[in-house]
């Protein structure tokens, strides 16, 4: 009889035990969602959250006139007898700059450093009674100021006699590289592009054994051409990238300064297999050296340039070239004045702060719509519920005092865990007033209808890939903003990308 009491037993533990462990278990925290592949790697997140970078294209051409140059230039023409490199870096920092790229060596091959490899350099001109480094220059300048600096090295040498010849040149070009890679400390952006010569239609640039040393040299630098590995061409030197812009692509669609598919860059793929954002560069002037006739662009046409480049989820290059004495010329220094004023004034201020938000749904307490108004715009985010289904939405709730003036909604993407959002609209008291498709690191919307009183603000995300993950949701006032009064520029500029 004891026997069988104890059968009894151990089967009524076996048969209760699964429901007394489902209603003990420990509550877990809802964990982040999947990323969503392809991801940006460190130093590509790093470059994506400074926004606006600068480009000093600075050489010989600064004193012929010129944009490209023959490579017959005499070294003697270069002399920038006022070169301040701390005026460059004090322009820059002023302007909320923390990168700037120097033209190292342009087309016509005259080198700003002293290479051992050419006497067709600073070392054969008057400058420095011909000992000077503009290179070394730059860069002190910058690690004083804690700017970081960025190189570019054309592929195209006018001047050398080895251009044509395919393997003394590129151990030419290589040899090069290397040198601005182990004398000036750490470099963060070197720039190629695939300019290349008409007397030589068919010669071939080593770019991968090229990019293989200066990962090796410079393990946490930022590789920009038109194919990448880190940073890609917009398409266009205008200084906007697609209405829709991914950051993904697929790299083997792409071959530098050949056959370029101007498009496909600058609006990316959804279905891309590599993070390769792009940058958008042009000039704050019509040309990209200086020219004496030329005036900077003026602060309409450059808030114009930032709302389609940053505001389109791409890094604005914006070049600035010194002029004849070796300073950034005081027109250009009072316009980047106003233009870093004028960002200060539309977005230092976010009018979303303070107002109730909401949201369709939202995946556990780390994960609430209210995240999106914390400043932190990388790594905290709302995402709704695993199971919720039809379109999310997150909404602001303005207060009882008429609501919320603005006309420049921003959203942020988490893109740690890759770009999502294919689709969305923002709606105001129930009216659609602006709609796109990618969002990205960054997607400024001006509103077409003007400025506007807002009691409800909802931002409907219609397609995503996975749920989405919205780290930040801005509202401002742009009083420079007059949609009557747009300007609207496809300009090309007169340098070329091949």
């Amino acid at each position: 009889m004891g026997k069988f009491f104890i059968i009894l037993y151990l089967q009524l533990i076996e048969f209760f035990m699964p429901i007394w462990v489902l209603t003990t278990a420990t509550t877990y925290t809802p964990t982040p969602p999947l990323p969503i592949l392809p991801l940006p790697s460190a130093t590509q997140l790093k470059w994506q959250q400074r926004e606006f970078i600068m480009f000093l294209h600075f050489g010989v051409n600064t004193f012929t006139d010129s944009e490209w140059g023959t490579g017959q230039e005499d070294p003697s023409v270069f002399n920038p007898t006022g070169l301040n490199a701390s005026q460059w870096m004090d322009v820059a920092a002023n302007s909320g700059v923390s990168l700037v790229i120097l033209t190292a060596k342009h087309h016509d091959g005259f080198c700003l450093w002293p290479s051992q490899y050419t006497d067709h350099s600073v070392v054969s001109s008057p400058w420095r009674d011909g000992k000077g480094d503009v290179v070394q220059e730059f860069v002190s300048a910058a690690k004083i100021r804690g700017i970081d600096i960025g190189l570019y090295l054309s592929p195209w040498d006018m001047h050398d006699k080895r251009y044509g010849h395919e393997r003394e040149y590129n151990e030419y070009y290589l040899a090069q590289l290397q040198e601005l890679l182990t004398r000036y400390g750490k470099v963060q952006e070197i720039w190629f592009d695939g300019a290349k010569g008409a007397n030589a239609p068919n010669m071939s640039y080593y770019f991968q054994d090229w990019f293989s040393i200066v990962k090796e040299l410079q393990g946490s630098i930022n590789i920009f051409s038109n194919a990448g590995p880190d940073v890609r061409w917009v398409g266009s030197e205008n200084g906007y990238a697609g209405s829709t812009c991914w950051s993904t692509i697929n790299r083997t669609a792409l071959k530098i300064g050949e056959g370029v598919d101007v498009s496909y860059l600058n609006t990316g793929d959804p279905k891309g297999s590599h993070w390769l954002p792009a940058e958008c560069d042009v000039s704050i002037r019509t040309g990209w050296f200086w020219h004496k006739s030329e005036k900077p662009k003026p602060l309409s046409e450059l808030l114009n340039i930032y709302y389609n480049s940053v505001g389109r989820n791409c890094v604005l290059l914006l070049n600035v070239p010194p002029n004849t004495a070796g300073l950034v010329s005081e027109t250009d220094i009072q316009r980047l004045g106003e233009f870093r004023k004028a960002i200060d004034t539309i977005f230092s201020v976010n009018l979303a702060e303070g107002n109730v938000i909401k949201a369709s749904s939202h995946k556990g307490e780390s994960f609430r719509p209210e995240n999106v108004l914390d400043g932190d715009h990388l790594w905290s985010y709302w995402t709704p519920k695993d199971n919720s289904k039809g379109d999310h939405w997150i909404e602001i709730l303005g207060d009882n005092k008429g609501g919320v003036k603005f006309n420049v909604v921003r959203i942020q993407e988490a893109i740690g865990l890759g770009q999502r959002v294919k689709k969305h609209e923002i709606y105001v008291d129930g009216k659609l007033v602006a709609s796109g498709m990618t969002i990205g690191y960054k997607r400024l919307h001006r509103l077409e209808v003007g400025v506007v009183h807002a009691k409800r603000v909802k931002i409907l995300i219609k397609e995503s890939r996975g749920l989405p993950v919205i780290s930040s949701i801005g509202l401002h006032f742009d009083p420079f903003w007059n949609p009557s009064k747009a300007f609207s520029s496809n300009k090309n500029s007169t340098k070329t990308f091949a």
